[in-house]
């Protein structure tokens, strides 16, 4: 069975300057992610291949879904990503940012994989005005309205903001 996003690029090696598009939806079990943050739907690459005199350069986008909590309420969180990519690929590797063209095929997979995982967030939030969970009673304040008192301030911070008050109010020279 052919793995998928191989690409056979021995046209374009054979004439610099040639181009081709590969626009492809790979199953998630196929990437290998080992990260449980990608959701379990297809991953769609949509890349432009160009060859230049010594190399392949790869652009295009990776479109992926994630899902996780938010970190503030803890609500289940999905959204699809959209990732920009760029690389290169010699067949003699000298550029330390390239990777191997080997046997005339590009394995675009590792490409894939690493992008996707660079782009997951670490700490997603629900909405950007996610007000998360109230610390004294732990409702949730994004559906039903808290009366807790708030905390106490703690004053051992006091001398930070202090300071943080006196750099904002100095003139920048």
């Amino acid at each position: 069975m052919a793995k998928p996003l191989i690409v056979n690029v021995l046209e374009l090696l054979r004439r610099p300057g040639s181009t081709k598009d590969v626009d492809a939806a790979v199953a998630m079990a196929d990437v290998e992610f080992g990260d449980d943050r990608v959701a379990d739907k297809p991953v769609r690459v949509n890349v432009h291949l160009e060859s230049l005199t010594d190399r392949i350069a790869v652009a295009g986008t990776v479109h992926a879904t994630w899902h996780g909590e938010c970190r503030r309420c803890l609500l289940s969180v999905e959204r699809d990503i959209d990732v920009a990519v760029t690389e290169l690929y010699q067949v003699v590797v000298q550029d330390p940012d390239a990777h191997p063209i080997e046997l005339d095929q590009i394995n675009l997979l590792p490409m894939v994989r690493e992008n996707v995982l660079l782009a997951l967030p670490l700490a997603p939030l629900c909405t950007e005005s996610c007000a998360g969970l109230c610390p004294t009673c732990g409702v949730n304040r994004n559906e039903t309205p808290c009366t807790c008192a708030a905390p106490a301030a703690d004053n051992r911070w006091d001398g930070l903001d202090d300071l943080r008050s006196r750099l904002s109010d100095a003139p920048e020279g």
